[in-house]
């Protein structure tokens, strides 16, 4: 090879390198966004910060930690954009989406994943210089700064011929003479305005949201919680799902279909809101002959005490199925004459499996605080609970020996029975399973025509974010954990349609109210 076909060929080799280069550095910064980065396009940003006890890990669980939650964030996501990225990071989560119109909707759902410490609204655009960032925060910034007293915050990352410090003087001095704002004033400023120069690029945070803490549902093992749809059971199955244990329900029928419309609803409400759309299972276990053999032939004192053994007994056989390595229950220590700590040793006595209390030294009024944070109040304060048992003296100190003696009475056979007919399925499918567990002839309106009332039964967080479209027809709001309570109330002349936006749950409502009787119902689904 002569000097000059050399020449040409390191030539050629240099080209195909740069090119193979830039190729790869596309391949890597603009092909996982989806988005081009040639044009000129502003795709709404998310930044998500982690809980800080993920933080502290080691790096390989740290590494599953934020794996598990990237995956949760797509999973919910996905719901609102179906193109929606979700990018890792080893200090953040960075998510980015063309639909713009979905804003809400992304932060009302973020707010639920577990595992978020707090996440961030940015508008992000080129770093040019210092006065090109005034004119970006005065867009998003300007009108709040006006007689306001304010600060900006700048984070640096990358090589700039001027500190965070510069910025934030040069920044927080032109934003104060051309908004006509009253100070400036580092600690506690009534506006901040927090930038993030990175590198060539500028986030403007426009927006910052609290999240809920804990850790990524899935990153724990599973757990099968007991619930019963009141305050104690869905504060502690919330509880669970928040540091991220994946939570199955299981739910004891001890009598009533309205009971268990109630607690399905409520289930699902949790899961929806909460479980970051991760497939769980929802269990029903019928009790109704175990609380019948308990109160023809044990002594009225252990009835309690019996039943909760009873409960655990059914519950250890059937976790296995849902691979849970605990079972939760809502039990407050010395609530009820069943949980004083002699009490909760001898229904412990009956399994060797691990028994979580999230709730074991919270009082009554703190979970029905929390309940109502979560949204489950509702739910709780007009749950038709089945009593099963009723002691007029209850034992508080239970003694094995006793127990044992009224045990030896029981037909456990009837036990057996419950477990094998309990009654497994997908918390996606709890809603629809109660439609056809329920379903009567529902007339299905899709266009009124005569003097019906609309009833809008959904949760009033939903009527409120998604009110319906109806004019000039008479609408009522009733959500329907108190539908049952309201409708005796209502005129009985007038026809009410049930609205619930999918039409499932309108149609439970309808079909039991017909079956109690009711006529003067129907589905309101347009």
């Amino acid at each position: 090879m002569n000097q000059l076909s050399a020449h040409i060929w390191c030539g050629e080799r240099f080209w195909c390198i740069y090119l193979g280069l830039a190729s790869a550095l596309y391949a890597l910064y603009c092909a996982p966004f989806k988005f081009d980065c040639t044009k000129n396009t502003h795709p709404m940003k998310f930044i998500v910060k982690f809980f800080p006890e993920i933080t502290i890990k080691s790096r390989p669980v740290r590494k599953a930690f934020v794996k598990q939650l990237r995956h949760n964030i797509r999973l919910v996501l996905r719901e609102h954009d179906d193109n929606v990225t979700v990018a890792g990071n080893w200090d953040f989560i960075e998510i980015l989406s063309e639909q713009d119109d979905q804003r809400d909707a992304f932060i009302e759902s973020l707010r639920h994943i577990a595992g978020i410490a707090h996440f961030q609204y940015v508008r992000e655009f080129p770093f040019t210089d210092l006065d090109g960032i005034v004119e970006e925060a005065i867009k998003s910034y300007g009108d709040e700064l006006k007689d306001a007293v304010f600060a900006v915050r700048v984070k640096r990352v990358g090589n700039h011929d001027f500190s965070s410090v510069d910025a934030e003087r040069h920044i927080g001095g032109t934003l104060k003479a051309r908004c006509g704002a009253s100070a400036v004033r580092l600690k506690d400023p009534d506006v901040l305005v927090p930038i993030d120069i990175r590198d060539n690029r500028v986030w403007m945070i426009e927006q910052r949201i609290e999240g809920l803490g804990g850790y990524p549902l899935g990153s724990q093992d599973a757990v099968l919680s007991l619930i019963s749809g009141g305050f104690d059971s869905t504060v502690s199955s919330y509880l669970t799902m928040s540091r991220g244990l994946k939570t199955h329900f299981c739910f004891f029928n001890l009598g009533g279909d309205a009971h268990e419309i109630g607690v399905k609803q409520v289930s699902h409400f949790l899961w929806d809101k909460y479980g970051s759309k991760l497939g769980v299972k929802f269990i029903t276990i019928p009790f109704e002959e175990v609380v019948g053999e308990i109160l023809n032939n044990v002594d009225n004192a252990e009835m309690g005490v019996i039943l909760k053994r009873m409960m655990l007994r059914a519950a250890s056989r059937v976790m296995e199925g849902v691979s849970a390595k605990a079972l939760v229950t809502g039990e407050s220590v010395a609530q009820v004459s069943s949980q004083t700590l002699v009490n909760l040793k001898v229904i412990d006595n009956v399994t060797d499996e691990l028994v979580l209390r999230p709730l074991v030294t919270m009082n009554k009024q703190e979970i029905i605080d929390k309940a109502k944070d979560i949204g489950t109040a509702p739910f709780a304060a007009s749950m038709p609970e089945f009593c099963g048992v009723i002691s007029v003296k209850p034992t508080t100190r239970a003694k094995m020996h006793r127990v044992e003696r009224e045990e030896a009475k029981f037909n456990f056979d009837v036990l057996d029975s419950a477990v094998n007919n309990a009654r497994v399925m997908s918390i996606q499918d709890v809603m629809a399973d109660v439609d056809q567990q329920y379903q009567g002839d529902v007339p299905v309106v899709r266009m009124p025509v005569g003097d019906e009332v609309i009833i809008d039964i959904r949760h009033p967080d939903e009527a409120e974010r998604n009110p319906i479209k109806a004019s000039g027809r008479q609408m009522l709001n009733v959500p329907f954990f108190t539908l049952g309570n309201k409708w005796p109330t209502l005129d009985q002349d007038t026809t009410y349609l049930l609205y619930c936006g999918k039409g499932v749950m309108s149609r439970i409502h309808a079909s039991h109210l017909m079956s109690k009787g009711y006529e003067n119902v129907g589905v309101y689904l347009p």
